[in-house]
């Protein structure tokens, strides 16, 4: 048995170590990431549900996150979690880690964590996050969260994910209106207002039913710090799910999701190999920095059609 079969039955037997290694296999690029993910177990794949959560800085993401798998816990389920944080400018890896901020659930052999750095994305995933959410559920993980860095209007990379979409707020941070200006609310399946103890919250509830209203979009308050409002916003989620399996919008959201994952990966892919065309040829580079790109491109291009051929 190789090492990629070793650690395909350490998925299926929820080792963590193995669920570890299999995403550090695909997030580092190794040449073995295709040989492993071709052989995950589809079925369990299509039966997990991918939770994500987005919303700015200081919302209360983390806790609210937690909150949920405490729920999911008690309900029996094995969970999963990534995190995606900001990226290290100098190593690339991830810098806050919310294993630290979700501790009481570290110890718990059916709560997977893992934290990966967004890389520099301003989407708030990294290319290796559809992947990571997928070895998940082959080691028995259903929901699967997928926490966000909390970069406010540029983390539409979630909802593409996602199978169900929840959209954190807070009142009195001062970036309401702009947040539900950016577009990312018309991709939301569930709104939050957290912190609605803290003054201000119910006008912030109102002005968001108001936006999504049309889309009928429904708009929760919850205090996370004190599991308040968790369990009907768990139900709610649930409910979706259901209607989403039950209506064909479940299968085409994965569709849709699977090509923007492809076309992830392809962007990275090409990324890489512009870089280090450009760290070869660096000395030699003068000019217009468009023109010069542009041409490096069509000169990949030509070599990968001439390599075909």
């Amino acid at each position: 048995m190789n090492e990629i079969d070793d650690i395909l039955q350490g998925i299926r037997h929820k080792d963590p170590r193995a669920i570890g290694r299999a995403i550090s296999i695909v997030e580092e690029g190794d040449q073995r990431t295709e040989a492993l993910l071709q052989m995950l177990d589809e079925e369990k794949i299509q039966t997990s549900t991918i939770i994500g959560i987005a919303g700015s800085p200081g919302v209360g993401k983390s806790t609210l996150t937690d909150q949920l798998v405490s729920y999911y816990r008690r309900q029996g389920a094995r969970v999963g979690i990534i995190a995606i944080d900001p990226s290290s400018p100098i190593s690339g890896g991830a810098l806050l880690g919310d294993r630290i901020r979700m501790m009481r659930h570290t110890m718990d052999n059916d709560v997977v964590i893992r934290s990966m750095s967004a890389r520099g994305r301003l989407g708030g995933l990294c290319a290796a996050a559809g992947a990571a959410t997928r070895i998940m559920a082959c080691s028995g993980c259903s929901p699967v969260i997928v926490e966000t860095v909390g970069i406010g209007q540029a983390e539409s990379d979630v909802a593409n994910l996602a199978d169900i979409t929840v959209l954190v707020f807070a009142p009195g941070l001062g970036d309401d209106i702009q947040a539900m200006k950016a577009g990312l609310i018309e991709m939301a399946d569930i709104v939050v207002v957290n912190k609605a103890d803290c003054v201000g919250a119910d006008a912030l509830a109102m002005e968001l039913e108001s936006v999504t209203h049309e889309r009928t979009c429904p708009v929760y308050l919850t205090v996370a710090t004190d599991a308040a409002g968790i369990e009907k916003l768990a139900s709610t989620i649930r409910d979706i799910e259901q209607e989403k399996r039950h209506n064909g919008q479940f299968a085409e959201k994965r569709r849709k999701a699977r090509e923007a994952e492809v076309l992830d990966w392809a962007i990275e892919m090409v990324r890489l190999k512009l870089k280090n065309r450009i760290e070869s040829c660096s000395k030699q580079i003068t000019g217009d920095p468009r023109t010069i790109a542009r041409k490096l491109i069509e000169e990949i291009c030509d070599s990968q059609a001439g390599q075909q051929e």
